[in-house]
């Protein structure tokens, strides 16, 4: 167990959390960062990064967090490679625990983010980053002039065959049912698109080919037959998961699971001293770019939040 009580502790290791551990450091906190035993966010897992800002030529995600880290190392932030097991919000100072200590500290920001919800195909693993995505502003433009599927059926999976239609030459939406769960309007928006097209009732059974993705083997779901579909890209939009199981009771959650900041607050949650920044929250925008930013409020906010205690 940590004996000393930390100024600020930063639960998370993406944009959001990395950001916050940086404007914190420069600020003298001596912020401490548990970055998971997987550190680093969804990034990650994404190959070329073209929209963050100051890489012209672009970069590799796990890059980019390598220099997230750098940077919050050399103004003095800690970072710990474990998981959160739990929290205690409800005594003062907080109690943080891994899965090796339990952490004290007068502040936290929770920037743990949300991971999205794959198929669960060995194929949809090997093949990620090779054409397999799940976020269509990420990668959309990669795929100018490609046919492209869409796996889903809610508002988010008609956002993103929306958009993608912008720069590909087809876009199937494959749904398991034969209606969709989006919006009227959202739906309205996608059927009016001359690009997009719809194959009910079906699901994927395996994504296909070697070095990059040539197609999909498709599986009716009330006759069980198989069918191959040529396209270059499959965007998974099933949804997201917010990672805050160890949050629950501890902190105001939405329906979904996602930290809801205290009225009037942009990252204040409804326990003074506990802020949240990134996807963890943010289940509209879900951008490097936005998480980092707001990484930099609450870690504004904590200081703040400190200068108040006195601390």
């Amino acid at each position: 167990m940590s004996a000393a009580v930390q100024n600020l502790v930063i639960l998370g290791s993406g944009p959001a959390g990395l950001t916050a551990a940086i404007y914190a450091a420069r600020a003298s906190l001596q912020p401490l960062l548990i970055g998971g035993a997987e550190p680093g966010g969804q990034l990650m897992l994404t190959s070329d990064v073209e929209n963050y800002p100051g890489f012209p030529e672009g970069i590799q995600g796990p890059e980019l967090m390598s220099r997230f880290r750098e940077q919050a190392e050399r103004f003095g932030a800690q970072m710990v490679d474990e998981d959160v097991t739990a929290v205690d919000f409800g005594h003062r100072p907080f109690a943080i625990s891994t899965d090796r200590q339990t952490i004290r500290a007068r502040s936290v920001i929770i920037a743990t983010g949300a991971s999205a919800i794959w198929l669960g195909l060995d194929s949809e693993t090997r093949l990620r980053g090779r054409g397999v995505s799940t976020c269509a502003t990420c990668d959309g433009f990669f795929f100018r002039g490609k046919e492209l599927v869409v796996v889903g059926g809610g508002d988010t999976a008609m956002e993103e065959a929306t958009f993608l239609s912008r720069f590909a030459t087809k876009v199937t939406v494959v749904h398991r049912r034969e209606a969709l769960r989006a919006s009227r309007i959202m739906q309205e928006r996608a059927e009016k698109d001359p690009k997009i097209s719809f194959v009910w009732n079906a699901v994927i059974d395996e994504v296909l080919g070697t070095e990059n993705v040539t197609g999909v083997r498709l599986r009716d779901v009330k006759t069980g037959q198989l069918r191959d579909y040529r396209t270059d890209g499959v965007f998974v939009a099933i949804g997201h998961q917010p990672n805050t199981g160890f949050l629950k009771g501890q902190i105001k959650l939405n329906e979904k699971g996602y930290v809801v900041p205290r009225a009037g607050s942009e990252s204040q949650t409804n326990i003074p001293g506990v802020f949240v920044a990134g996807d963890v929250e943010d289940f509209h925008y879900r951008q490097a770019v936005t998480a980092a930013g707001a990484g930099c409020k609450a870690a504004l906010d904590a200081e703040r939040y400190l200068a108040a205690l006195g601390d």
